[in-house]
């Protein structure tokens, strides 16, 4: 795997990009906190970007099924970076609706630049290496989160807000740059010509494709507990700032999780070798909802950073595990409908907790919204695991009575 050329362009471009991300994101919470005071209006702008995304992501899977993959990868690059330029504009004018600009189009890009880049990793490595792919791939991703939030928070002390934007601007163009050499099979031997393809493809037909994969519909369902932590993440991260007085916590918060990640992710590879799938997932989304749970002390920095470990490392075994299980069951056909579905889903899922979190930070506050976060995961894990282990008694008896000798008179 690591003599492919293509892995090493995908996870450099992966770095950079994750920097410019990163240094937008950072960029996006201190713009937000000067111009709206409200955690409920802050998520509805965040949510406005989101469902830009959720309106383009049928089309998004037909897509990146019916054409090149890279091209995909490349157009979407290119929106992504015209993106930044409505950011300058919205900090030059102090205008909230240039940010929404902005946050449409950064989304739109994603909906079409995820689908597209799952789809390519099993083009570009084989299937025992994908675990190992995705791990790394995700903790390549979390290396930038770290760095890139280091050096927006030092950034932000020295410099004006719209230079961290210049970065992501110049991050984006270079990961554009680095899909350009990207070159892998995408399957165009098999000659399906465009009309042909256009008249079979229809995302509707990946809803049958996940209803006869019960291990796929099981993991997309289990992926929707992290999302409960995910959704309101840059939510808490603000008022646990707010809480203890202090905006150092921000970055501590993000370092802690993010080195928790990789430690998960790169521990995952060993786990899964001796362990069910299914326990990787009930066990991390239990660890989950302990995180959240600790986070009713969020007024101690320690018990706050100890629950971002967790939450760092759960998720940590949690996606590279079920982007394995997508990536390998789901026939490669459907690989861009999927993870369109898949994207949309959590951003559907991403957007209604963002929603909620805004809401309840407002009304409740934040230490009881997280215990009712963490006690609604810790529900949810138990009723996954109960009907698991349920329809395994069923499955076992069902093979034991076929199996049952026959009987002669």
């Amino acid at each position: 795997m690591w003599r492919n050329r293509n892995v090493w362009i995908l996870l450099t471009g992966e770095f950079i990009a994750g920097l410019g991300l990163w240094l937008g994101i950072i960029g996006n919470l201190e713009f937000m906190q000067e111009k709206l005071p409200s955690d409920f209006f802050k998520s509805l702008l965040l949510a406005g970007g989101l469902l830009a995304g959720i309106a383009v992501g049928p089309y998004a899977g037909r897509l990146t099924d019916q054409t090149s993959k890279k091209t995909v990868m490349l157009i979407s690059g290119f929106v992504r970076a015209v993106s930044v330029i409505f950011m300058l504009i919205a900090i030059a004018t102090g205008s909230i609706w240039w940010m929404v600009v902005f946050l449409v189009l950064l989304q739109i890009s994603a909906a079409f630049y995820f689908p597209a880049l799952q789809a390519a990793l099993p083009l570009i490595v084989s299937d025992k290496d994908l675990l190992q792919l995705n791990g790394v791939h995700m903790n390549v991703s979390t290396l930038s989160r770290i760095i890139g939030t280091a050096l927006a928070g030092v950034l932000l002390v020295i410099l004006p807000i719209s230079l961290l934007y210049v970065g992501s601007l110049v991050a984006y163009i270079g990961l554009f740059i680095l899909t350009w050499f990207l070159n892998f099979n995408e399957g165009n031997g098999e000659k399906l010509t465009k009309k042909k393809s256009k008249e079979k493809a229809s995302f509707k037909d990946v809803f049958s494709v996940i209803r006869g994969l019960p291990i796929v519909y099981m993991t997309l369902i289990m992926t929707l507990i992290p999302v409960l932590f995910l959704g309101g993440f840059n939510l808490m991260v603000i008022n646990i700032s707010e809480l203890q007085d202090s905006s150092a916590i921000k970055g501590w918060i993000y370092t802690a999780e993010g080195i928790s990640f990789m430690i998960g992710a790169f521990f995952i590879k060993r786990i899964s070798d001796r362990t069910s799938p299914y326990i990787i997932l009930f066990a991390c989304s239990f660890m989950v909802g302990a995180s959240q749970l600790l986070l009713y002390l969020a007024s101690i920095q320690l018990t706050t950073i100890i629950a971002f470990m967790l939450f760092g490392f759960s998720v940590g075994c949690f996606f590279p595990t079920a982007a394995t299980i997508f990536q390998t069951k789901v026939p490669k056909d459907f690989h861009g409908r999927f993870f369109s579905f898949r994207n949309m889903l959590d951003r559907i899922s991403f957007q209604i907790v963002l929603l909620i979190s805004g809401f309840l930070l407002d009304l409740i506050g934040l230490q009881l919204m997280c215990v009712l976060f963490g006690s609604l995961s810790i529900i949810m894990t138990t009723i996954f695991y109960t009907r698991h282990k349920h329809l395994q008694t069923h499955i076992v008896k069902q093979e034991n009575s076929t199996k049952a000798p026959f009987t002669s008179e």
